[in-house]
Parts: C-alpha cells; sequence; structure tokens
C-alpha cells in the first residue's frame, strides 16, 4: 500500500488549482462534498433497511400477547410517522435551495445584461 503523504497532497491540490482555476475550485469543492454526503446517507440508508429487516424477523418469531403487539405496531407507526417528517423537511430544505440558487443565477443574469 502505498500513502499519498503532505508533499503528494500538496501537489494534487496545485494541479487541481492550476487545471480548474481559483474560482471554480471552491464549487468543485462543494459537488465533492455533497456527492460524498449524499452516498453516505444511501449507505445508511441500505444498512438501516436491513436492521429494520432483522428486527422485524426477531419479532415475528417471538410469540407475543395482543398489548405487546400492539405497543410494538404502534412504536413502528411513531417511527415511520418521524421518518417521513424528517424527509419531508429535507425536501423542504431542498426545494428553497434550489429557488435561492435559481432566483440568484436570475439576478446574475439580469446584472450581465
Amino acid at each position: 500500500m502505498s500513502s499519498i503523504g503532505i508533499p503528494g497532497l500538496i501537489l494534487i491540490l496545485l494541479l487541481a488549482l492550476v487545471l480548474f482555476g481559483p474560482k471554480k475550485l471552491p464549487e468543485l469543492g462543494r459537488a465533492v462534498g455533497n456527492t460524498l454526503k449524499e452516498f453516505k446517507n444511501a449507505t445508511r440508508g441500505l444498512t438501516k433497511d436491513e436492521d429494520e429487516e432483522e428486527e422485524r424477523k426477531k419479532v415475528e418469531a417471538a410469540p407475543v400477547n395482543a398489548q405487546e403487539k400492539d405497543a410494538i405496531d404502534r412504536e413502528k407507526l411513531e417511527k415511520e410517522i418521524r421518518e417521513r417528517i424528517e424527509r419531508e423537511r429535507m425536501e423542504a430544505e431542498i426545494r428553497e435551495k434550489l429557488e435561492k440558487e435559481r432566483q440568484q443565477a436570475k439576478e446574475e443574469q439580469q446584472k450581465a445584461q
């Protein structure tokens, strides 16, 4: 295995600066960060699905009375509702950000004209 080290990292950063320029480099960094964030969330979602499936199998295998089953069903429903609310909140934030970016782009276009 080889490691890049500090000199190699500095060389890569200088090369990126020369290739992309100082104006595009922050945008490129943001894009890479967003991609890594999305990948991390997707991976977390996959492992979460597997954990939920294992939990469901355990619950189905264990004999429970009606009250315990109702409590488990209620917990699952509450969990689904919380996840849905969180998903909707994230989608709303994304929509707001996109709208702001569109407005900024329009303003920049108008200034350019």
